[in-house]
């Protein structure tokens, strides 16, 4: 029988919520304890509660209450833990998991750290995991980057596992949907925020802009009326604004796009880049996105250098020359990008849980070169 499984989270998140499903239906005892069913930022950006299947929901929305679960968690239980600092209630948590000697694990994304914010976040990391690295099983890194950087703060490399979002499986694209006409359509999914750096797609865009194609952006946010203004005095008539949509629309959306660009000066992962190529549509994303190695093993779309208005340029340009994705392609992108989706994401963490009981070799992560589909 697997072990129980138990995911600490401060929402219900889709990022983690199909992984729970997922690992239920696989045969394990799946409790997800969440603080709030949604926090009120998340919802603003069009995020709605996902379903969890099988596996069981434990609301723990005061410290007394999440210490009750985690005492009460039954023992040989597997603890996943979103974070190591700034994680609301899941804090305490982790701290009687910690009194009770409980098989810990932590689940994070690449951390931003850039400047002189970065060195002390190096430097608290660093301790963090002196203090508490005693207490952690393992550690489930999500971005390209994050093994190397948690390790380099201390942490046992053999104890650290690539790691991804791996969302909800979605149904093979629907040929049928597919839009018509010749124009190559790019695609921005996100918050009009600067750390997402639209605004250099629009100029990289501008740069190539004798060749015909079309941009949709996806979202809201405080720098949209400039965004705006640029796009109409840098590509006047060729951008299309559909504001916030609901997460269950994005997967359609996805899938009537060419190419989704996601330009960030820092994501831990990019959730849209799993969910565009899950529809079968290429990405192009910088290298400061946690999900920069999933695009490079998809063999579609690109990685170009963060902040480098050239390097975009240039991928943006490859991606037109490729011409729009055709419906054979779409099909043959997604059925590689199952290795992103929940089922796969469950038998990878089972596999990991299964290595560091000592169970069974060490996995690869379902997207790398060389890993069993």
């Amino acid at each position: 029988m697997a072990e129980p499984v138990w995911f600490w989270q401060r929402i219900i998140t889709p990022h983690m919520a199909g992984l729970a499903s997922a690992m239920a239906k696989a045969g394990h005892d799946v409790t997800y304890v969440a603080q709030q069913e949604m926090s009120a930022d998340r919802a603003s950006q069009g995020w709605q509660v996902p379903a969890l299947g099988g596996a069981k929901l434990l609301m723990a929305p005061t410290r007394d209450a999440v210490k009750a679960a985690a005492s009460a968690a039954p023992a040989g239980a597997v603890h996943i833990c979103q974070g190591l600092r700034g994680n609301g209630l899941v804090g305490a948590a982790q701290a009687v998991l910690a009194q009770r000697g409980a098989r810990q694990w932590i689940i994070l994304e690449t951390i931003d750290d850039p400047g002189l914010a970065g060195m002390a976040k190096r430097a608290l990391y660093r301790l963090l995991i002196n203090r508490r690295k005693r207490h952690i099983e393992g550690m489930l890194a999500i971005g390209h980057d994050t093994p190397r950087w948690m390790a380099a703060r201390g942490m046992a490399p053999e104890r650290i596992y690539p790691f991804a979002y791996f969302l909800a499986d979605q149904p093979e694209p629907d040929e049928a949907a597919a839009v018509g006409g010749d124009v190559f359509r790019f695609m921005f999914v996100g918050s009009f925020i600067d750390l997402k750096r639209v605004g250099l797609l629009i100029e990289a865009l501008s740069l190539i802009a004798e060749r015909p194609f079309s941009l949709t952006l996806v979202g809201s946010g405080p720098l949209e009326a400039t965004l705006r203004a640029q796009a109409a005095r840098l590509l006047p008539g060729r951008a299309q604004w559909l504001g916030r949509q609901s997460i269950d629309r994005i997967p359609a959306l996805m899938a009537s796009a060419d190419c989704l660009v996601l330009p960030s000066r820092y994501d831990g992962w990019g959730a849209v880049v799993s969910e565009a190529l899950m529809a079968g549509t290429p990405v192009i994303c910088s290298d400061a996105c946690g999900s920069a190695a999933a695009v490079l093993a998809s063999g579609e779309g690109g990685v170009f250098a963060a902040d480098d208005l050239g390097s975009l340029a240039s991928e943006l340009a490859r991606a037109l020359a490729a011409g729009r994705q055709t419906a054979a392609r779409r099909a043959a992108l997604a059925g590689w990008a199952r290795k992103l989706g929940a089922t796969q994401g469950a038998a990878y963490l089972s596999a990991i849980l299964a290595h560091a009981a000592g169970r069974g070799p060490r996995p690869r992560e379902p997207w790398s070169a060389g890993a069993s589909a």
